[in-house]
């Protein structure tokens, strides 16, 4: 394939690197199979120990050297990474989207969050600031400064295989840290693409040998990096279960993990909402990248006196869906990750059925023509009752659950009453209720918007959210702070030295 070329991507590639050099492991091989149309994409030979040693050691080196170069001249290879991100984006979207499953427009549009997140960096690169603070001694200064923090492992899931990572690295090498990036054992492709991007850049640069470190594997390079007390930062992206693995082995070492894990989103329509508006944003958030978003509408929380008509207006817009191979723009939805994710969302569908919830459209699995890889599912629709069990786990899939409120207190009560809490949102054009959905007493989650849906979150802004989706933040606002060590600085510039709280220490 011309896609695979121009990426450097061959029939069998070295899954194990540190920037611009790849080293030999042998390790599992990796077959990559493309959930679009079943076919074998290609091969990479993953990371065993011996070469995961090779790169801890490499990056630890590089560190040394990469920590005193100026924050600036680290933006400005971060911006040349996104001058390089611009080049390539139409390849490394659409491998996004060929070994992933999303759609075109939206591997595209993860491609621009990497160029995104790499502008924000390369500005933070001159404002990684501190503060300066009044000394209660006479003749003293305090402050306070950040310094780089060292090794951070990034560990990404397969339904976003490179914007995480790069919202991870990006800021982490503006602030003088190393990266080692353990991707998706389901999108290995998209991760080479990456590597070989960033390395020309490098090249260019004479960055050091080391500040990109790449291993892929299953959940044993995985727990390598989690136990691993030379990384003083986990990043890791993913379920609950695996985050809570993550952050007792991490926390076991008493190291930082940020943690970016599972959401059950929501979206309130009041009975004074643009309905338009809350159909568009419910269809996109239930129905994009075929519900494998940590930030996908998986319920909606209805007001009693618009609920048939918000039923109706569902039915009409998910009876014009199109479903089909994803590079082609004229559909809306591609396939599941793999046979996996469907037989979890074919399991979530038949619990629905026996707690009693009753289907206003059908789900099921696609067969036929065009559905030839089996990981092609129908999006659907289930009215149930705001208790049921079903509606508060996160299923990986295009499921949404539909329940009425009859008050603003109940609707956000219901909308809370969940494990998770990353993404939410109501629909409404009365500014009371959205201030008392933004209020303490409202939405407990990360992210709560007004007259938007639950996915599609802006770089500038930090991402994350509270309860079992981790408290970790990304991405913009001060979530850089993370990957930097805090230090607290007074200087005596007189000629006596008091000492604090006025104490006499007599010699």
């Amino acid at each position: 394939m011309d896609l695979l070329n121009e990426l450097k991507i061959d029939d069998t590639n070295a899954g194990t690197g540190t920037g611009t050099e790849w080293i030999s492991s042998s390790g599992d091989p990796i077959h990559s199979y493309s959930p679009v149309d079943g076919k074998k994409i290609a091969t990479v030979i993953s990371t065993d120990k011996i070469a995961y040693e090779q790169v801890i050691q490499k990056t630890r080196e590089a560190f040394e050297e990469w920590r005193l170069v100026p924050a600036p001249k680290r933006g400005e290879v971060v911006r040349q990474i996104g001058e390089a991100l611009r080049e390539k984006k139409a390849a490394l979207g659409k491998l996004v989207s060929y070994e992933m499953g999303k759609s075109l427009q939206e591997g595209l549009g993860e491609v621009q969050e990497m160029i995104d997140i790499c502008d924000l960096a390369v500005g933070l690169s001159r404002q990684l600031h501190g503060l300066t603070m009044h000394s209660e001694r006479p003749s003293h200064r305090m402050y306070e400064q950040y310094h780089p923090l060292g090794m951070v492992g990034i560990i990404s899931a397969f339904n976003f295989p490179v914007a995480v990572w790069s919202w991870n690295a990006m800021i982490a090498w503006v602030c003088g840290d190393v990266c080692i990036w353990k991707p998706s054992e389901k999108t290995p492709l998209c991760a080479i693409a990456c590597q070989h991007i960033v390395s020309d850049v490098f090249k260019r640069n004479n960055v050091p040998e080391g500040i990109s470190g790449l291993v892929i594997g299953g959940r044993e390079a995985g727990e390598w990096i989690s136990h691993d007390h030379r990384i003083p930062l986990v990043s890791a992206t993913g379920s609950t279960r695996m985050g809570k693995a993550i952050g007792a082995a991490v926390g076991s070492r008493l190291g930082r993990s940020l943690l970016e894990l599972g959401g059950n989103n929501a979206i309130i329509i009041s009975e004074k909402a643009d309905l338009d508006m809350a159909i568009l944003g419910a269809l996109f958030g239930a129905v994009g990248t075929a519900g494998q978003r940590c930030t996908s509408t998986r319920r909606l929380i209805i007001q009693e006196n618009i609920y048939e008509e918000v039923k109706k207006k569902l039915i009409s817009a998910y009876g014009q869906l199109s479903i089909g191979d994803p590079l082609d723009a004229a559909n809306h939805m591609g396939p599941l990750i793999d046979s996996d994710a469907v037989n979890i969302y074919l399991a979530a569908i038949e619990k629905c059925k026996a707690e009693g919830g009753k289907f206003i459209v059908e789900g099921g699995k696609l067969e036929g023509k065009g559905f030839e890889s089996g990981c092609y599912v129908r999006p659907c629709i289930a009215e149930v009752q705001t208790n049921a069990a079903i509606a508060k786990e996160e299923t990986f899939a295009p499921i949404l659950y539909l329940m009425k409120y009859r008050d603003l207190e109940e609707a956000i009560a219901i909308q809370n009453g969940v494990p998770q809490g990353l993404s939410s949102a109501i629909m409404t054009l009365d500014l009371r209720e959205a201030e008392r959905f933004l209020s303490s007493a409202g939405s407990d989650c990360g992210i709560a918007n007004v007259n938007i849906g639950t996915s599609g979150a802006e770089i500038g802004g930090a991402f994350g959210g509270e309860k079992e989706t981790g408290g970790g933040r990304e991405s913009g606002s001060d979530a850089w702070k993370i990957y930097m060590r805090r230090q607290t600085n007074t200087i005596n510039y007189g000629n006596t030295l008091p000492l604090a709280q006025g104490i006499e220490f007599n010699v």
